[in-house]
Protein backbone atom coordinates (compact mmCIF):
# COMPACT_ATOMS: atom_id res chain seq x y z
CA UNK A 1 0.00 0.00 0.00
CA UNK A 2 1.32 3.67 -0.96
CA UNK A 3 1.63 6.12 1.70
CA UNK A 4 0.11 9.65 1.37
CA UNK A 5 1.64 12.95 2.48
CA UNK A 6 -1.50 14.68 3.97
CA UNK A 7 0.89 17.45 5.60
CA UNK A 8 3.66 19.17 4.16
CA UNK A 9 7.00 18.20 6.39
CA UNK A 10 8.35 21.43 8.32
CA UNK A 11 11.28 22.23 10.35
CA UNK A 12 10.57 21.10 13.99
CA UNK A 13 10.41 24.89 15.00
CA UNK A 14 7.56 25.26 13.11
CA UNK A 15 5.70 21.93 14.25
CA UNK A 16 7.02 23.25 18.33
CA UNK A 17 5.81 27.07 17.06
CA UNK A 18 2.26 25.41 16.21
CA UNK A 19 1.97 23.77 19.70
CA UNK A 20 2.69 26.60 21.60
CA UNK A 21 0.18 28.52 19.10
CA UNK A 22 -2.17 26.08 20.40
CA UNK A 23 -1.14 26.91 24.07
CA UNK A 24 -1.02 30.31 23.87
CA UNK A 25 -4.83 30.52 22.37
CA UNK A 26 -5.80 28.85 25.59
CA UNK A 27 -4.59 31.14 28.02
CA UNK A 28 -0.81 32.01 27.72
CA UNK A 29 1.80 31.19 30.72
CA UNK A 30 0.88 30.35 33.96
CA UNK A 31 2.59 31.50 37.12
CA UNK A 32 3.88 29.47 40.62
CA UNK A 33 0.22 29.79 41.63
CA UNK A 34 -1.48 27.90 39.11
CA UNK A 35 0.37 24.47 39.90
CA UNK A 36 -0.94 22.37 42.71
CA UNK A 37 -0.89 22.72 46.38
CA UNK A 38 2.68 20.42 46.54
CA UNK A 39 4.16 23.23 44.29
CA UNK A 40 4.77 21.17 41.15
CA UNK A 41 3.23 21.13 38.00
CA UNK A 42 0.15 19.14 37.80
CA UNK A 43 0.55 16.96 34.63
CA UNK A 44 -2.49 14.76 33.28
CA UNK A 45 -1.41 12.57 30.47
CA UNK A 46 -3.65 10.40 27.87
CA UNK A 47 -1.70 7.48 27.73
CA UNK A 48 1.91 6.01 28.08
CA UNK A 49 3.85 7.61 25.77
CA UNK A 50 3.18 10.95 26.09
CA UNK A 51 3.37 9.98 29.93
CA UNK A 52 6.65 8.82 29.22
CA UNK A 53 7.38 12.43 27.80
CA UNK A 54 5.84 14.52 30.59
CA UNK A 55 8.15 12.06 33.25
CA UNK A 56 11.33 12.35 31.73
CA UNK A 57 11.23 15.94 30.93
CA UNK A 58 9.26 17.19 34.01
CA UNK A 59 11.61 15.53 36.48
CA UNK A 60 11.05 16.16 39.81
CA UNK A 61 9.14 19.45 39.32
CA UNK A 62 5.88 17.79 37.84
CA UNK A 63 3.01 15.21 39.24
CA UNK A 64 1.86 13.37 36.34
CA UNK A 65 -1.03 10.97 36.62
CA UNK A 66 -2.12 8.88 33.28
CA UNK A 67 -6.03 8.38 32.26
CA UNK A 68 -4.73 4.85 30.97
CA UNK A 69 -3.69 2.65 33.94
CA UNK A 70 -1.07 -0.52 32.89
CA UNK A 71 -2.94 -3.34 30.71
CA UNK A 72 -5.97 -1.13 29.26
CA UNK A 73 -6.14 -0.89 25.69
CA UNK A 74 -5.59 2.80 25.21
CA UNK A 75 -7.86 2.84 22.23
CA UNK A 76 -10.65 1.44 23.79
CA UNK A 77 -10.86 3.58 27.21
CA UNK A 78 -14.30 4.78 28.49
CA UNK A 79 -13.67 7.71 31.27
CA UNK A 80 -15.28 7.77 34.29
CA UNK A 81 -17.74 11.05 34.66
CA UNK A 82 -15.32 11.49 37.77
CA UNK A 83 -12.45 11.49 35.78
CA UNK A 84 -13.89 13.97 33.30
CA UNK A 85 -14.39 16.21 35.98
CA UNK A 86 -11.17 16.14 37.15
CA UNK A 87 -9.57 17.01 34.13
CA UNK A 88 -10.51 20.52 34.63
CA UNK A 89 -7.60 20.52 37.64
CA UNK A 90 -4.84 19.67 36.21
CA UNK A 91 -2.36 22.75 34.82
CA UNK A 92 -1.46 20.76 31.41
CA UNK A 93 -2.96 18.09 29.66
CA UNK A 94 -1.04 16.27 27.43
CA UNK A 95 -2.29 13.91 24.93
CA UNK A 96 -2.16 12.57 21.49
CA UNK A 97 -5.68 13.62 19.20
CA UNK A 98 -6.91 9.92 17.44
CA UNK A 99 -5.69 7.86 19.49
CA UNK A 100 -8.62 7.84 21.81
CA UNK A 101 -11.93 9.65 20.57
CA UNK A 102 -13.13 8.91 24.50
CA UNK A 103 -10.47 11.30 25.70
CA UNK A 104 -10.90 13.89 22.59
CA UNK A 105 -13.97 14.72 23.64
CA UNK A 106 -13.17 15.13 27.32
CA UNK A 107 -10.14 17.32 26.53
CA UNK A 108 -12.01 19.78 24.31
CA UNK A 109 -14.75 20.08 27.50
CA UNK A 110 -12.31 20.59 30.43
CA UNK A 111 -11.27 24.04 28.91
CA UNK A 112 -7.40 23.82 30.77
CA UNK A 113 -5.19 26.35 29.59
CA UNK A 114 -2.38 24.89 28.79
CA UNK A 115 -3.73 21.83 26.52
CA UNK A 116 -1.30 20.12 24.23
CA UNK A 117 -1.83 17.84 21.42
CA UNK A 118 0.99 15.89 20.38
CA UNK A 119 -0.10 15.55 17.12
CA UNK A 120 0.73 19.22 16.32
CA UNK A 121 4.21 18.42 17.29
CA UNK A 122 5.50 16.54 14.30
CA UNK A 123 3.87 15.27 10.45
CA UNK A 124 1.30 13.04 10.69
CA UNK A 125 1.02 10.88 7.75
CA UNK A 126 -1.26 8.13 6.41
CA UNK A 127 -0.46 4.61 6.26
CA UNK A 128 -3.53 2.44 6.84
CA UNK A 129 -4.10 -0.89 7.72
CA UNK A 130 -0.93 -2.58 5.84
CA UNK A 131 1.44 0.38 5.44
CA UNK A 132 4.01 -1.14 3.62
CA UNK A 133 2.42 -3.28 1.30
CA UNK A 134 3.66 -2.09 -1.68
CA UNK A 135 4.44 1.67 -0.89
CA UNK A 136 7.78 3.18 -1.58
CA UNK A 137 9.18 4.43 1.11
CA UNK A 138 9.43 8.02 0.36
CA UNK A 139 11.54 9.94 2.23
CA UNK A 140 10.85 13.50 4.40
CA UNK A 141 10.30 16.01 1.54
CA UNK A 142 9.69 13.38 -1.41
CA UNK A 143 6.21 13.09 -2.85
CA UNK A 144 4.47 9.90 -2.53
CA UNK A 145 1.46 8.32 -3.92
CA UNK A 146 -2.06 7.92 -2.92
CA UNK A 147 -3.10 5.21 0.48
CA UNK A 148 -6.14 3.78 1.19
CA UNK A 149 -7.51 7.38 2.73
CA UNK A 150 -10.12 6.52 5.59
CA UNK A 151 -8.52 2.66 6.54
CA UNK A 152 -8.11 2.25 10.59
CA UNK A 153 -7.30 -0.65 12.85
CA UNK A 154 -9.32 -1.92 16.36
CA UNK A 155 -12.36 0.34 15.32
CA UNK A 156 -10.69 3.73 15.62
CA UNK A 157 -9.90 6.61 13.38
CA UNK A 158 -6.09 7.14 12.78
CA UNK A 159 -5.81 10.69 13.99
CA UNK A 160 -6.96 14.29 13.41
CA UNK A 161 -7.67 14.12 10.22
CA UNK A 162 -8.85 11.72 7.98
CA UNK A 163 -6.78 8.46 7.76
CA UNK A 164 -3.54 9.76 9.19
CA UNK A 165 -2.05 7.19 11.54
CA UNK A 166 -1.13 8.82 15.30
CA UNK A 167 2.07 5.94 15.75
CA UNK A 168 4.54 8.77 15.83
CA UNK A 169 6.20 7.53 19.28
CA UNK A 170 7.50 4.33 17.16
CA UNK A 171 9.70 6.56 15.35
CA UNK A 172 12.64 7.92 17.20
CA UNK A 173 12.75 10.51 15.22
CA UNK A 174 9.21 11.59 14.96
CA UNK A 175 9.15 11.08 19.33
CA UNK A 176 12.03 13.36 19.57
CA UNK A 177 9.91 15.70 17.21
CA UNK A 178 7.38 15.80 19.86
CA UNK A 179 9.75 15.67 22.91
CA UNK A 180 11.02 19.04 22.12
CA UNK A 181 7.39 20.26 21.73
CA UNK A 182 6.41 19.05 24.77
CA UNK A 183 9.66 20.69 26.71
CA UNK A 184 8.98 23.74 24.92
CA UNK A 185 4.91 23.63 26.24
CA UNK A 186 6.59 22.72 30.10
CA UNK A 187 8.91 25.91 29.96
CA UNK A 188 6.10 27.83 28.84
CA UNK A 189 3.76 26.51 31.40
CA UNK A 190 6.07 26.89 34.20
CA UNK A 191 8.57 29.45 33.32
CA UNK A 192 10.85 29.19 36.62
CA UNK A 193 12.34 25.67 35.57
CA UNK A 194 12.52 26.49 32.08
CA UNK A 195 16.24 25.78 32.58
CA UNK A 196 15.33 22.08 33.75
CA UNK A 197 12.83 21.29 31.08
CA UNK A 198 15.03 22.23 28.56
CA UNK A 199 18.32 20.41 29.86
CA UNK A 200 15.71 16.94 30.57
CA UNK A 201 14.58 17.17 27.07
CA UNK A 202 17.94 17.50 25.39
CA UNK A 203 19.04 14.88 27.42
CA UNK A 204 15.91 12.67 26.01
CA UNK A 205 16.20 13.60 22.35
CA UNK A 206 20.14 12.83 22.26
CA UNK A 207 19.00 9.38 23.53
CA UNK A 208 16.09 9.06 20.95
CA UNK A 209 19.20 10.12 18.42
CA UNK A 210 20.77 7.30 19.66
CA UNK A 211 18.28 4.45 19.24
CA UNK A 212 17.94 5.81 16.01
CA UNK A 213 21.10 5.37 14.81
CA UNK A 214 20.84 1.88 16.82
CA UNK A 215 17.87 0.88 14.42
CA UNK A 216 19.51 2.53 11.40
CA UNK A 217 22.66 0.37 11.84
CA UNK A 218 21.31 -2.94 13.11
CA UNK A 219 18.54 -2.73 10.14
CA UNK A 220 20.95 -1.66 7.67
CA UNK A 221 21.70 -5.40 5.94
CA UNK A 222 18.70 -7.99 6.54
CA UNK A 223 17.62 -11.20 4.16
CA UNK A 224 14.51 -9.51 4.12
CA UNK A 225 12.84 -6.20 4.26
CA UNK A 226 9.18 -7.54 5.02
CA UNK A 227 7.59 -8.18 8.27
CA UNK A 228 3.42 -9.26 9.48
CA UNK A 229 2.04 -7.89 12.44
CA UNK A 230 -1.32 -8.05 13.35
CA UNK A 231 -1.46 -4.60 14.63
CA UNK A 232 -0.92 -2.45 11.78
CA UNK A 233 1.16 0.13 14.13
CA UNK A 234 4.64 0.15 12.56
CA UNK A 235 3.99 2.47 9.53
CA UNK A 236 6.29 4.87 10.52
CA UNK A 237 8.96 2.79 12.18
CA UNK A 238 9.02 1.14 8.86
CA UNK A 239 9.20 3.93 6.60
CA UNK A 240 12.12 5.29 8.62
CA UNK A 241 14.22 2.04 8.20
CA UNK A 242 13.24 0.98 4.98
CA UNK A 243 11.02 -1.90 5.59
CA UNK A 244 7.60 -3.35 4.77
CA UNK A 245 5.03 -3.72 6.99
CA UNK A 246 2.37 -6.14 6.60
CA UNK A 247 -0.74 -5.42 8.33
CA UNK A 248 -3.48 -9.26 9.13
CA UNK A 249 -6.02 -7.26 9.15
CA UNK A 250 -7.50 -3.55 9.24
CA UNK A 251 -10.18 -3.75 12.32
CA UNK A 252 -8.44 -5.65 15.50
CA UNK A 253 -5.41 -7.56 16.23
CA UNK A 254 -8.04 -9.77 17.78
CA UNK A 255 -9.93 -10.79 14.70
CA UNK A 256 -9.54 -13.55 12.51
CA UNK A 257 -7.88 -12.54 8.80
CA UNK A 258 -9.73 -13.67 6.14
CA UNK A 259 -9.37 -16.80 3.74
CA UNK A 260 -8.34 -14.17 1.07
CA UNK A 261 -5.91 -12.06 3.41
CA UNK A 262 -4.66 -15.46 4.69
CA UNK A 263 -3.88 -16.52 1.20
CA UNK A 264 -2.23 -12.87 -0.03
CA UNK A 265 -0.38 -13.50 3.35
CA UNK A 266 1.26 -16.92 2.83
CA UNK A 267 2.27 -16.07 -1.10
CA UNK A 268 4.13 -12.54 -0.12
CA UNK A 269 5.38 -14.64 3.07
CA UNK A 270 6.87 -17.19 0.65
CA UNK A 271 8.30 -14.43 -2.04
CA UNK A 272 9.65 -12.27 0.61
CA UNK A 273 11.35 -15.11 2.90
CA UNK A 274 9.35 -13.92 5.74
CA UNK A 275 9.99 -16.26 8.54
CA UNK A 276 7.74 -14.44 11.54
CA UNK A 277 4.16 -13.14 12.68
CA UNK A 278 3.94 -10.68 14.96
CA UNK A 279 1.70 -9.76 17.92
CA UNK A 280 1.44 -6.98 20.33
CA UNK A 281 1.35 -7.63 24.12
CA UNK A 282 -2.27 -5.87 24.84
CA UNK A 283 -3.81 -8.14 22.68
CA UNK A 284 -4.66 -11.92 21.69
CA UNK A 285 -2.04 -14.00 19.78
CA UNK A 286 -4.28 -15.54 18.30
CA UNK A 287 -4.57 -14.24 15.48
CA UNK A 288 -1.00 -14.38 14.93
CA UNK A 289 -0.95 -18.14 15.79
CA UNK A 290 -3.97 -19.14 13.20
CA UNK A 291 -1.66 -17.40 10.26
CA UNK A 292 1.51 -18.82 11.43
CA UNK A 293 0.16 -22.34 11.58
CA UNK A 294 -1.21 -21.77 8.01
CA UNK A 295 2.29 -20.67 6.81
CA UNK A 296 4.48 -22.72 8.64
CA UNK A 297 5.68 -19.44 10.44
CA UNK A 298 6.77 -18.62 13.88
CA UNK A 299 5.41 -15.85 16.49
CA UNK A 300 6.77 -12.91 17.97
CA UNK A 301 6.24 -10.24 20.04
CA UNK A 302 6.54 -6.33 18.27
CA UNK A 303 5.29 -4.17 20.60
CA UNK A 304 3.39 -0.88 19.53
CA UNK A 305 4.42 0.32 23.35
CA UNK A 306 0.55 2.07 24.06
CA UNK A 307 1.12 0.43 27.63
CA UNK A 308 3.96 -1.12 30.17
CA UNK A 309 2.43 -4.15 31.87
CA UNK A 310 4.63 -6.99 33.82
CA UNK A 311 4.54 -9.08 30.46
CA UNK A 312 6.25 -6.07 28.23
CA UNK A 313 9.78 -6.99 27.76
CA UNK A 314 11.10 -4.13 28.94
CA UNK A 315 10.47 -1.52 32.10
CA UNK A 316 10.17 1.93 29.90
CA UNK A 317 9.98 3.22 26.66
CA UNK A 318 13.83 2.54 25.66
CA UNK A 319 13.99 -1.13 27.13
CA UNK A 320 10.63 -1.88 25.01
CA UNK A 321 12.44 -0.39 21.59
CA UNK A 322 15.48 -2.26 22.29
CA UNK A 323 13.39 -5.48 22.33
CA UNK A 324 11.48 -4.23 19.56
CA UNK A 325 14.83 -4.04 17.25
CA UNK A 326 16.70 -7.13 18.59
CA UNK A 327 13.11 -9.08 17.31
CA UNK A 328 12.94 -7.52 14.12
CA UNK A 329 16.53 -8.05 13.45
CA UNK A 330 15.92 -11.68 14.50
CA UNK A 331 12.74 -11.84 12.14
CA UNK A 332 14.19 -10.09 9.14
CA UNK A 333 18.10 -11.94 9.04
CA UNK A 334 19.89 -8.90 10.27
CA UNK A 335 23.83 -9.55 8.86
Amino acid sequence: MNVRRLIPTTAVAGAVTLGLVTLSACGGSSSAADKGTDGKLDVVASFYPVQYLAEQIGGGHVAVQTLTKPGVEPHDLELKPRQIGELSDADVLLYLKGVQPAVDKAIDQAGVKHTVDAATLTTLESHGASAGEGHDHAHEGEESHEGHEGESHEGHDHGSEAGTDPHVWLDPVKYAEVAKGVGAAFAEADPDHAADYEKNTAALVKRLGELDTAFETGLKNTGTRTFITTHSAFGYLAERYHLEQEGITGIDPESEPSPARIKELQDIAKADKVSTVFFETLASDKTAKTLAGDTGLRTDVLDPLEGITDKSRGDDYFEVMQSNLAALKKALGAK
